[in-house]
């Protein structure tokens, strides 16, 4: 049985690796990213070999080999990050987006001042990488997801949001907030969006947790929260007992190939980024496989929506 499953990945390791889209210019690539946290044990240079190698476009940074307070990793270092930004110009990449475990919802003005710090620590990261974007959470996602959002947390989270952003905006640097958490709704994001008034500040659009927790369609969501969206994270799950289970690519009931169309009819100009959470779910199909794996699967989407 091992052997035959050891014969089964390698193969389809194999056939992802020959189906990769082949090495083009930059300007000529998809515009497809992952996140790092597909792959929390790779060493910086695999990252950028691999993202190359399979047609990627960009890199979601979060985290770098176990390590999620990017700002204090060496590749990052002031000694160091001339060079690492002369690799990622090599290899033909952007960074699609810097983020951070930051959290809006703070009520505390110690641990409010605290989460905006961290905040901007990531911000003057993606500064000096050339990201567009700082990736923060409304409320924390490690907090009890049976709170009820009222005016008085939507409000502070906004006022933290739009603080943020003076900082960013000057910077280049657009402060995104996550639908994630407690705030997976079009309603709930919308309201929170438009109570920060800023142009600092948008959306990041995880478009598996507004259909699979939020309940709504893509095309709903879209035509509701379009103007906001800079970036987005997309994967796959199928229902399973106590949940729902990660899978490959269009190997579940996720709707992916209409998240991106519904994007594309919007002319949106982001990154198409998979988010395969291997640093929290370490038992899910290695990086090898599912991330070139998704570079294959939605090419074809791109393709097939010509």
């Amino acid at each position: 049985m091992e052997t035959t499953r050891r014969c089964f990945v390698k193969g389809l390791s194999l056939a992802v690796a020959a189906a990769a889209l082949p090495l083009r210019g930059a300007d000529k690539r998809l515009p497809i990213a992952f996140s790092t946290l597909a792959c929390p044990q790779w060493e910086w240079m695999k990252i950028l070999d691999y993202a190359e190698a399979h047609g990627f476009a960009a890199v979601e940074l979060r985290g770098l080999q176990g390590n999620l307070d990017l700002p204090s990793h060496r590749v990052f270092d002031r000694s160091q990050i001339a060079q690492t930004k002369r690799e990622i110009a090599a290899h033909g990449l952007r960074i699609a987006c810097v983020s951070s475990s930051a959290h809006m919802d703070e009520f505390d003005e110690a641990a409010r001042a605290q989460q905006t710090a961290d905040g901007k620590r990531f911000i003057d990261l993606a500064v000096t990488l050339e990201a567009p974007y700082l990736r923060v959470f409304g409320t924390n996602p490690n907090g009890d997801k049976s709170i009820v959002l009222d005016d008085k947390i939507k409000a502070r989270v906004a006022a933290n949001l739009k603080e943020l952003g003076e900082y960013a905006g000057p910077r280049n640097v657009t402060v995104l907030i996550e639908s994630h958490d407690n705030m997976v709704t079009s309603p709930v994001l919308n309201d929170v969006l438009q109570r920060a008034d800023s142009p600092h500040v948008a959306l990041l659009w995880d478009a598996y947790h507004t259909f699979a927790e939020g309940g709504e369609q893509p095309e709903f969501t879209v035509s509701q929260l379009g103007k906001w969206i800079r970036h987005t994270h997309l994967k796959d799950s199928v229902i399973a007992e106590g949940g729902r289970k990660f899978v490959l690519t269009g190997r579940g009931d996720v709707p992916i190939q209409r998240q991106i169309a519904a994007l594309r009819r919007i002319n949106y100009q982001g990154f198409y980024c998979f988010e395969w959470e291997k640093v929290w779910h370490p038992d899910l199909t290695d990086p090898e496989i599912a991330v070139g794996d998704y570079s294959r699967v939605v090419s074809g989407y791109f393709g097939e929506q010509k």
